[in-house]
């Protein structure tokens, strides 16, 4: 059965790791500077092979609208009258009754937008997706429209260049990337009569290292964690993607002890750093009905636990996870949280921040700020203790990716 199990997952981690390998492609092929029409043909193929809709429509804003993808559908388009059938969409919408007969032959728009002008709109249908594909409708559908983003970006870039506006091309690379790397995080943290949970972070770039998580497992279980990659830049961030798929993919589909996810981590981030990297975690599972919170830390800086007045920070666990190929030694924490503990991750950049003298903000100070203010509401405490930090940092920047995840247990 537990073969099964992992079968199934592996199956589902799989999609995960084919989603990243087409943006891997996408990404290349913008890089090698494939033509227009290329880059088309490879959006096509991913459309069509790898997400399974069959029908699809895609209109272009290029100083003019044009339609440059045009699949399964036989009809004539006439895109001016179209696209003013379209400019009334600003977000994601499925398509019920339209009296465009173009819009009647797709399930749903999606349109892509820059500071409220639309760049772009993807027409698809998804009746003709394969049963297996169905469950996965809303993520396809997600990732279908950042892929449309992505090429819509490159598109214009091409167009950019040849009137030698660099500038506004890299903005526009590092916006999307930036965009990209906010779909890691959790939308909605809860903040209710069982616990109050804030997160907030600072890139030092425009995509970066740091991940946090808040993964609720029915009513009274959650999952908590936060994580850092070793180096910086497009490699690193495309890592913690990978890393952060298969995190929530292991979490939607079984529940599994730590230990054994920690090992299944570790082969994954082998598997896809090649020894080139390795990832910090710190995981902690929460059960709100026994108060029960157990715990590992691989390798990340200590979580700090206010409790009773008293400072403790989690260090059982194990090494960093890619160091080696198996983990020797997993040591599970395992503590009983009384009301209002209060439990801060945070990641290096926190207690790595360094004032005009180049001393750092350090693991006391951040301990005196939890002290002193964790009896506010975690969104207020997590903005103080930034206050501090950029006012520790005076006219510098930050010097590393900055979070914190601060957590009350009421």
């Amino acid at each position: 059965m537990t073969e099964e199990i992992i079968s199934t997952l592996d199956k589902k981690i799989a999609l995960q790791a084919l989603k990243l390998n087409s943006l891997l492609e996408i990404s290349s092929a913008i890089n090698n500077n494939l033509s227009t029409d290329q880059l088309i043909i490879n959006f096509s193929f991913i459309l069509k092979e790898q997400l399974n809709f069959r029908r699809f429509v895609l209109f272009i804003n290029q100083e003019g609208w044009s339609c440059l993808l045009k699949e399964g559908y036989k009809g004539k388009i006439d895109t001016e009258n179209n696209i003013l059938d379209l400019l009334r969409f600003k977000e994601t919408t499925l398509l019920a009754d339209s009296n465009s007969n173009l819009l009647r032959e797709f399930n749903v728009v999606l349109p892509v937008l820059h500071l409220g002008h639309p760049l772009a709109y993807l027409l698809l249908s998804d009746n003709q997706l394969k049963p297996a594909t169905l469950l996965d409708a809303d993520s396809h559908l997600s990732f279908a429209q950042t892929l449309t983003s992505i090429i819509t970006v490159a598109i214009e870039n091409k167009r950019l260049v040849k009137s030698n506006v660099i500038k506004e091309l890299i903005s526009k690379d590092l916006e999307v990337a930036s965009e990209l790397q906010k779909l890691l995080f959790p939308s909605d943290l809860p903040s209710d009569r069982k616990m109050d949970v804030h997160a907030k972070y600072i890139q030092r770039h425009a995509i970066g290292g740091d991940y946090y998580d808040f993964i609720p497992l029915g009513d009274d279980e959650y999952i908590l964690c936060i994580a850092d990659v070793s180096g910086k830049g497009i490699s690193a961030a495309m890592l913690m993607a990978n890393f952060q798929a298969t995190v929530r993919t292991l979490f939607k589909y079984q529940r599994f002890e730590l230990a054994f996810l920690m090992e299944e981590l570790n082969k994954k981030v082998i598997l896809n750093a090649k020894g080139e990297k390795f990832i910090t975690f710190f995981i902690a599972h929460f059960n709100a009905h026994t108060r029960k919170l157990k715990f590992i830390n691989a390798g990340h800086n200590h979580p700090i636990l206010l409790m009773n007045r008293k400072i403790q920070p989690l260090v059982s666990g194990c090494i960093g996870l890619g160091m080696l190929d198996e983990l020797p030694t997993i040591n599970i924490g395992s503590l009983t949280l009384n009301s209002n503990a209060t439990l801060v991750l945070f990641t290096d950049g926190v207690v790595e921040t360094e004032d005009e003298n180049g001393e750092q903000f350090g693991v006391d100070r951040l301990i005196k700020d939890i002290k002193a203010y964790s009896s506010l509401k975690m969104e207020d405490m997590n903005n103080i203790i930034f206050s501090h930090l950029t006012d520790w940092c005076g006219t510098q920047n930050y010097g590393d990716d900055t979070a914190i995840m601060s957590c009350k247990f009421f």
